[in-house]
C-alpha cells in the first residue's frame, strides 16, 4: 500500500510539473511576440513625430524664404549706377590715304589694337512682377586709341606725332530683363538691350579726320548688349551688381564684338502692391 501511495504521489507531482512547464512555455511564447512588436511600434511612433517636426521646420523655412523674396523683389522699380569696362576696336586700322596706294609707307592692317575703355553706367528697370522687367540703360565710354604715325609732310592736315588720341562713345539702349534665379541674398538675370551709340573719335585731332588715322568716323550706329546681371543683396532695397556682357556696335558698316562688363549699386523702390 505504501508503494501504491508513493506511485500516486509521483504521478501527481509529475502532472503538476508538466502543467507548470506548459503554462510557462505558453506565456513565454506570447511575451516575445509582444516584446518584439512593441519596440518597432514605438520606434515608428518616434519617426513619425520626428518627420512631423521636420516638416514643420521646412514649412516655416519656406514661408520665411518666400517672405524674404517678396520683401526684396516685389519692388516696382530698380535704379542702378556704376562703372563699366570694354575691349573695343577703335577703327579699321587702314587710313583712307592708304586706300589710294599713294603712300606705300603707310601700313595696312586688319584693325587697330583693341582699346581699354572705361565707362560710367546708369539705368532703371520697371518690373511687372518679381521676374520680368523692362530696362533703359545709358553709358559713356572713354579710352586712348593707339594709331599709326603718319608723315604730315606727305599728308597735309595730319598732325605731327599723334599716335594715341582720346576717343569716346555714348550709348542709349533699352530691352527686357528676366530674373531666372531668385534667392534672398542673390539673384541672376538675363538681359538683352538694343539702341544707338554715338562715337566721337577726333577729340585730340584738332579738327582732323579720324579716318586718316585709321579710326572710325564720327557718327551714330546701332548698339546692342547681351548680359547676365548678378546681384548680391545687402538689404531689401540696396544691392551690388556685376554684369558680364557682349557689346555689339556697327561702325564702318561692320560689326564689332566687345567683351565687357558693368558693375555698381542697385536701389529698389516702389511696391508692386
Amino acid at each position: 500500500m505504501s508503494s501504491s501511495f508513493r506511485l500516486t504521489l509521483l504521478l501527481a507531482l509529475s502532472f503538476a510539473a508538466v502543467t507548470t512547464a506548459l503554462a510557462q512555455s505558453s506565456s513565454s511564447s506570447s511575451n516575445p511576440d509582444s516584446a518584439q512588436n512593441q519596440p518597432p511600434a514605438q520606434a515608428q511612433g518616434l519617426t513619425s513625430g520626428q518627420l512631423t517636426v521636420q516638416a514643420r521646420i521646412k514649412a516655416r523655412r519656406a514661408q520665411r524664404r518666400a517672405a524674404a523674396i517678396r520683401d526684396i523683389y516685389d519692388h516696382r522699380y530698380e535704379a542702378y549706377t556704376g562703372m563699366g569696362y570694354a575691349r573695343f576696336v577703335p577703327g579699321p586700322g587702314t587710313p583712307a590715304v592708304a586706300a589710294t596706294q599713294t603712300n606705300p609707307a603707310v601700313p595696312h592692317g586688319p584693325g587697330l589694337e583693341r582699346a581699354h575703355e572705361y565707362a560710367w553706367n546708369a539705368g532703371v528697370t520697371r518690373y511687372f512682377n518679381e521676374r520680368l522687367g523692362l530696362t533703359a540703360d545709358a553709358r559713356g565710354y572713354y579710352a586712348t586709341a593707339y594709331v599709326y604715325l603718319i608723315d604730315p609732310a606727305l599728308h597735309p592736315g595730319v598732325l605731327q606725332g599723334i599716335n594715341n588720341p582720346a576717343i569716346s562713345e555714348y550709348t542709349a539702349m533699352a530691352g527686357p530683363t528676366y530674373r531666372f534665379y531668385l534667392q534672398p541674398k542673390l539673384s541672376v538675370s538675363g538681359r538683352v538691350l538694343g539702341g544707338m551709340m554715338y562715337g566721337k573719335f577726333d577729340d585730340d585731332l584738332q579738327g582732323g579726320s579720324p579716318v586718316a588715322y585709321g579710326l572710325w568716323p564720327n557718327g551714330y550706329t546701332f548698339a546692342g548688349s547681351a548680359s547676365i546681371p548678378v546681384e548680391f543683396n545687402l538689404t531689401p532695397k540696396i544691392g551690388l551688381r556685376v554684369a558680364p556682357e557682349y557689346l555689339f556696335t556697327g561702325f564702318g558698316s561692320t560689326t564689332q564684338y566687345s567683351r565687357a562688363f558693368t558693375t555698381g549699386f542697385v536701389y529698389r523702390f516702389g511696391r508692386q502692391k
